[in-house]
């Protein structure tokens, strides 16, 4: 006869058994890859190929910084055999979800923390980690064998031969895109190479291709700051004394801040848009990431008077 305690220990043994038993339907349920930002996504499926279905959650034109999920789109994200997001604080509004899923057993890999991260160095986000690494080809080029290894390692069923030679073909791409942009920035005089932007974005730009950052009209790494009075003043003196031509902005922000920046200073001063956050929509300039790095390249040589 079995006794209580023979009978409780049973219990557990079941119940435990049922657990394991939905973890393995849960594992067996997973499918494909999603990627948090659209940069990242465009990445991933020239990586991917038709090896496995990659789901962006971010359209086009989306701010990662601002971008929520849908319910529909929170549940993907639990059932993903891998998870691709930008991380280092960019999804601000997705976190909570990518820890959700993460804590729940779905494998990720969180880009940016994998391809020498820098920290901002000015301004309320000096010292935290900056997440635009796409600004700097070199970075995205090693971002390819970060994602291609983890594909390869975490999707069942893709051809690794073949994801290999995807990536190889891509980075190579983008190897031969900063082979042109270290060419054309070479044509702006020294004392052109200044950059003022409406947020703290091309850090990683600066550094690898010697540019000076003035200043940023949002003293944040984030779009959802705000700047203050004294801030816009503080810039407007920087750049009067600098004697920068031009106000690189993002083409989805409105330049109403810049502008008034440029009044604080008296001065003119030229805004040029540049595709710096998120994708658009194909045809409207920055399709992929390579058209758009490629396009702000050649606006910031124009800008900054490329000889």
């Amino acid at each position: 006869m079995v006794g209580p305690t023979g009978r409780a220990l049973a219990a557990l043994t079941l119940v435990a058994a049922a657990a394991l038993s939905g973890c393995a339907a849960f594992e067996s349920e997973r499918s494909g890859i999603v990627v948090t930002t659209n940069l990242l996504g465009d990445i991933t499926r020239s990586i991917v190929g038709d090896e496995a279905e990659v789901t962006v959650l971010m359209g086009a034109n989306a701010d990662p910084h601002s971008f929520g999920v849908s319910a529909q789109q929170a549940a993907s994200l639990e059932q993903a055999e891998l998870l691709v997001h930008n991380g280092l604080g960019l999804e601000e509004g997705v976190l909570g979800h990518v820890e959700a899923a993460v804590a729940s057993g779905v494998p990720d890999l969180a880009v940016g923390e994998h391809v020498d991260p820098i920290d901002y160095t000015a301004d309320e986000s000096a010292g935290e980690p900056d997440p635009h690494f796409w600004t700097d080809p070199v970075r995205v080029s090693d971002a390819v064998d970060v994602i291609a290894d983890k594909v390869i390692e975490q999707v069942p069923g893709v051809d690794a031969e073949q994801v290999r030679a995807n990536a190889d073909a891509y980075r190579a791409q983008v190897d031969d895109l900063h082979a042109d942009a270290t060419e054309l920035f070479a044509r702006i005089p020294p004392e052109h190479r200044k950059l003022v932007t409406n947020h703290h974005v091309f850090g990683y730009l600066a550094q690898r291709y010697d540019f000076a950052i003035i200043g940023a009209v949002i003293p944040s790494g984030t779009t959802l700051a705000s700047p203050s009075g004294s801030d816009l003043k503080d810039l407007a003196d920087a750049v009067a004394e600098s004697g920068v031509p031009v106000v690189f902005a993002d083409s989805s922000q409105p330049d109403r801040l810049v502008q008034a920046m440029a009044e604080e200073a008296g001065v003119d001063i030229e805004v040029v848009p540049l595709f710096t956050e998120s994708l658009t929509e194909p045809g409207e300039g920055a399709g992929t990431y390579l058209e758009m790095t490629r396009s702000n390249a050649e606006a910031i040589a124009a800008g900054l008077g490329a000889e």
